[in-house]
């Protein structure tokens, strides 16, 4: 597969160094508006090629995948760019900034018959893959309530940086730069988490959205910091579960933290993830009755870079993919909506 890297901000150096390592794959080019970045990227990678606009990149052709790593507010336009071409895709996450770009994207994929997938990140935590097994196979029964987390803690910690100070924590806190607050951002995530190890998608939902104040007159610069700081969510699933879904940049002691629990009527368990590692812990069959939770040991899955390489290769498409990722911003549009539904007592 002959890939391009569309984007070559921090984050494209993950997907650099990771499709590096792919067999069968050779990274051809590199595309990015900033020269200066784009030609040091190349450069630390050893990229032979680069452009300064896709647009360039597509008349020149000599590839057959792309994976963008634009920001959040370019996938749409990029992406139906890219499939207008005829080239597979591999999107970061979220899909698009809306509902309705999501689904256009979705139903333009759907059409294009390319492989196309979204880079939802902790797909790639064995334990989550191992824990979807075990609800489909049935070994917790009926699910009846979950609890899903994301906490982070770079508005109260310095640990990843001062986001006083630096772009790339900034623009994440004001909807004029393209964010959609954490619930754009990790929200994503912790519900794909959620109902992806649930085996079930969203069916109702209600939510709460808080911008905390961070500054004088909460604005840094050309930065206006109005984007959601933690959001939570109560939500009932398709296959009847209730639980509730939140997630925070003010989680003081906790740097990037994933947990899920899941809850049936034949047993129950808990993935956590951090950047020390990730567990997978269960309490089912007799061990229900004392409540016993065991640590289950899981053998690693492929990156989500080397299913997308894969389904490149066979012609066959593979999940995350579009239509997936689509549904989660359905969810996210409407706690939008449905925000500021807390009553004063």
């Amino acid at each position: 597969m002959r890939l391009i890297i569309l984007g070559t901000g921090g984050w494209a150096n993950t997907h650099a160094m990771n499709f590096s390592e792919i067999a069968d794959v050779k990274i051809v080019a590199a595309v990015d508006t900033d020269e200066v970045r784009l030609r040091a990227f190349a450069l630390r990678h050893g990229i032979p090629l680069t452009f300064t606009s896709l647009d360039d990149a597509l008349a020149w052709g000599e590839f057959d995948a792309v994976t963008n790593v634009t920001p959040d507010r370019a996938h749409y336009s990029t992406t139906m760019k890219i499939l207008g071409a005829g080239k597979h895709v591999l999107c970061e996450k979220p899909l698009a900034v809306n509902y309705r770009e999501a689904k256009e994207m979705a139903d333009a994929a759907a059409a294009s018959g390319k492989v196309t997938m979204v880079n939802l990140t902790y797909r790639n935590v064995a334990p989550l893959q191992a824990a979807r097994k075990m609800v489909l196979d049935g070994r917790l029964g009926a699910i009846r309530h979950f609890e899903a987390s994301y906490l982070q803690s770079w508005l109260v910690s310095k640990a990843w940086g001062d986001w006083t100070k630096e772009s790339q924590w900034l623009w994440r806190l004001s909807t004029k730069h393209g964010s959609n607050g954490v619930l754009g951002d990790v929200g994503i995530h912790i519900l794909d988490f959620a109902v992806f190890a649930a085996g079930s998608d969203v069916k109702a939902a209600a939510s709460h959205l808080k911008v905390f104040d961070k500054s004088p007159g909460n604005r840094i610069g050309e930065y206006d910091l109005d984007a959601n700081d933690s959001f939570l969510m109560m939500a009932e699933l398709e296959n009847g579960a209730a639980g509730v879904i939140h997630a925070t940049r003010w989680a003081t002691g906790h740097l990037n933290e994933l947990r899920l629990r899941l809850h049936g009527d034949k047993g129950a368990l808990e993935v956590v993830h951090t950047p020390e590692g990730s567990t997978l812990r269960a309490c089912e069959g007799p061990d229900a009755d004392k409540a016993i939770w065991r640590k289950i040991e899981v053998e690693p899955v492929i990156t989500n870079f080397q299913r997308f390489a894969n389904a490149v290769q066979k012609g066959q498409p593979d999940e995350p993919g579009f239509g997936h990722a689509a549904k989660l911003q359905f969810v996210l549009d409407h706690a939008v909506k449905t925000a500021g539904a807390l009553t004063e007592l």
